[in-house]
């Protein structure tokens, strides 16, 4: 029993031997080693670089305004006469050309001024005649000097009378007619309209028919909070945008400032001065107002699309070389516009990456 035991304690003991024995004759899997990132010449056609620099700090103001015209190029134009509207040309927002006809007015008055010019035309004739005569009969011997006199007084008195009527004519624009015509005396847009075919005026109507506006520069009028009156100032830059142009920025500076608040808001209006090219901006159209200005002091900035945001904390993309880039955490204190300031983390000079820098992150990060 013994020996039986003994034998199989020396079969057990060459069995782990020879296993010992292949195993090494095995050579152990040498370990990998980590491949080296590189950006692809894709990838470098791809992303943008920026450089970080130190800016002033600054704050921005968003105010809500609306367009309006410059009012310095706004001209109402009333009726001179009363009458019945016959015709009506134009329609709000046309575009008019100066001298251009927008409304005829047949009238009682233009009709009562033909009648006057006739009559001053019959009495210059007369007049005229007179004095010829006074003329005549003094060569003669048969009248008096103090009588061609007199007729030639009379010729200046009637020559008067059709001056001024000729004058009434070029004031109220009319002609040989009982028509009155309304006419553009700028060229613009209609801006505001109050008048349709078959209206009724009154000579003593207080009310314009047509306003007629130049909006190739327009004004933005914004309201500013008591609170934030401090921070605006005359000439500060200011962005606008609009409803109908969501996508578009527009640039101008503040023009004036109005010293006196609004009794129920406690505003006060800034007007902001701005071209319109293409005409795109209508008076009356909403606008949002961005003013921004200065807190004093400078920081450290990036382009705002150059910062990742991710697992609460936010990263910038160093780029020293196409194998040498850098996943750094940033402290954000804010963004404005196209601008983030950077309390800590980065320094003047160092380059971000700041145009798909999140494909750069997923495949550095990953």
């Amino acid at each position: 029993m013994k020996a039986t035991l003994h034998m199989r304690s020396i079969t057990l003991f060459f069995l782990l031997a020879l296993l010992a024995l292949l195993s090494g004759c095995h050579p152990k899997p040498a370990p990998q080693e980590a491949t080296a990132f590189i950006l692809s010449d894709t990838m470098m056609n791809r992303i943008r670089i920026d450089t970080a620099r130190t800016q002033p700090l600054r704050s921005e103001l968003t105010l809500v305004g609306r367009i309006m015209a410059d009012e310095n190029r706004v001209i109402e134009v009333f009726p001179l006469v009363g009458g019945n509207v016959e015709n009506v040309k134009v329609e709000l927002g046309d575009y008019v050309r100066k001298g251009q006809t927008l409304a005829t007015i047949r009238s009682g008055e233009v009709a009562d001024f033909e009648r006057q010019n006739t009559q001053a035309q019959a009495d210059l004739l007369l007049a005229e005649k007179n004095l010829r005569v006074a003329q005549d009969l003094f060569e003669s011997k048969l009248n008096s000097q103090r009588e061609v006199i007199a007729a030639q007084k009379e010729v200046e008195r009637a020559q008067a009378e059709v001056s001024r009527i000729k004058e009434v004519y070029q004031i109220y624009g009319v002609s040989k007619s009982s028509t009155y015509t309304v006419k553009a005396p700028i060229e613009g847009y209609i801006i505001e309209k109050n008048v349709n075919q078959g209206t009724q005026l009154r000579s003593d109507n207080a009310n314009s028919l047509f306003t007629v506006g130049q909006i190739s520069e327009v004004w933005v009028l914004a309201n500013v909070n008591e609170g934030d009156i401090g921070r605006v100032r005359s000439g500060m830059a200011a962005d606008i945008q609009t409803l109908a142009y969501p996508d578009e920025l527009f640039r101008g500076r503040v023009d004036k400032l109005y010293t006196v608040l609004d009794p129920g808001t406690k505003a006060m209006t800034v007007r902001i001065r701005l071209p319109n090219p293409g005409l795109k901006l209508r008076p009356e159209m909403h606008a949002t107002v961005v003013l921004r200005y200065d807190d004093g002091g400078q920081m450290v900035t990036v382009p705002a699309g150059s910062v990742i945001f991710d697992k609460s904390k936010h990263y910038v993309m160093i780029f020293r070389s196409r194998t040498d880039i850098e996943t750094r955490e940033v402290t954000l204190l804010k963004s404005l516009g196209d601008v983030a300031y950077i309390r800590t983390g980065i320094k003047p000079g160092e380059r971000v990456i700041s145009q798909n820098q999140l494909l750069v992150y997923d495949a550095l990060n990953d």
